[in-house]
């Protein structure tokens, strides 16, 4: 058995899997997020505002004192899409460094690409999986970025990350409240070019499976059961068609962000930018269904905190 941490710090939360891994299997003993918008403005300004590094900092320093109780000798974290774009990031990596290396000595946050993003997912999603769902696809829809990855229990064949997430496709585009059918229609231009961009790259039409991880995702399927509070062993592998999703995605997009706000499973950190995230899956299925004659999406809780656990153990 190996003690390891991971943390990864996305556009819009930081997450920390503290965990056991025993013969390549993951048992958590702490799984937290926060929502702390670090790429807030990325996409317009290309910089880190002060006031998300100063939210980034606070959650980070609370992982570390986890770190710390749990007596962690290891942890990796990674930083993605916002970090990729931010020409500050080197403020970033000083703060991480400081913070993670008060409870893990010598420990530093990474950069890493999208393709090492899109495998790192892949290989947290699919641990639990029966092989005669191969090959899958796996979606990870995240603020900045959507990395599509189709493999076999195996490995990865292809990957391809997508510069469109939740929090991009909102403050490029979904500025009204509730967003108007022009501003729809504006993002769903937008994430078709990224999508096809990723479909020439990724030979999706040889995928059995869809599987859908990250904050999106899971909050989708858990409207789509009309779980009263966000349930994570309910969501965890549940199967969601298409029919269901799309009717979750529309009535999403026809919302108020106070009426969003209502909904019992809804993270108060996703209100905002969830309807960017709709319209990614809604895109997603319609094209997955038309190339790969999937009907239905697999919602996963373990995505790319399990990879990179993975990895250093």
């Amino acid at each position: 058995m190996t003690r390891v941490a991971a943390i990864d710090c996305g556009t819009n939360s930081i997450r920390l899997l503290i965990a056991d891994v025993t013969d390549g299997r993951v048992a958590d003993v702490h799984r937290e997020m926060r929502i702390v918008r670090l790429g807030e403005g990325v996409d317009a300004t290309g910089s880190f505002a002060e006031p998300a590094l100063a939210r980034t900092r606070a959650a980070l320093t609370d992982y570390a004192a986890l770190l710390v109780e749990h007596s962690v000798p290891t942890v990796r974290m990674v930083a993605t899409s916002a970090t990729r774009d931010a020409a500050n990031r080197d403020e970033f990596f000083a703060m991480t460094a400081e913070v993670l290396g008060a409870a893990v000595p010598g420990a530093v946050a990474e950069v890493i690409t999208g393709t090492e993003e899109a495998e790192l997912s892949f290989r947290g999603a699919v641990g639990e999986l029966d092989s005669e769902g191969a090959p899958f696809v796996v979606v990870d829809l995240g603020g900045g970025s959507t990395e599509v990855v189709v493999g076999t229990p195996a490995g990865v064949d292809a990957s391809y990350s997508a510069n469109i997430g939740c929090v991009r496709l909102t403050e490029r585009c979904l500025t009204s409240d509730p967003p108007t059918a022009t501003e729809i229609a504006d993002a769903r231009a937008v994430v078709r070019d990224a999508l096809d961009a990723a479909f020439e790259a990724v030979p999706v039409e040889r995928a059995k499976t869809w599987v859908g991880v990250a904050g999106t995702m899971t909050t989708l399927s858990a409207l789509a059961m009309n779980l009263a509070t966000y349930d994570s062993e309910a969501i965890h592998l549940s199967r969601v068609s298409f029919g269901d999703l799309l009717t979750v995605c529309e009535a999403l997009l026809g919302m108020t962000r106070r009426q969003r706000a209502a909904l019992g499973p809804m993270h108060e950190g996703r209100v905002d930018v969830i309807g960017g995230g709709a319209i990614v899956v809604e895109e997603l299925a319609r094209a997955l269904g038309g190339r790969a004659g999937i009907d239905e999406l697999v919602v996963s809780e373990h995505d790319i905190l399990d990879g990179i656990a993975l990895s250093i153990a």
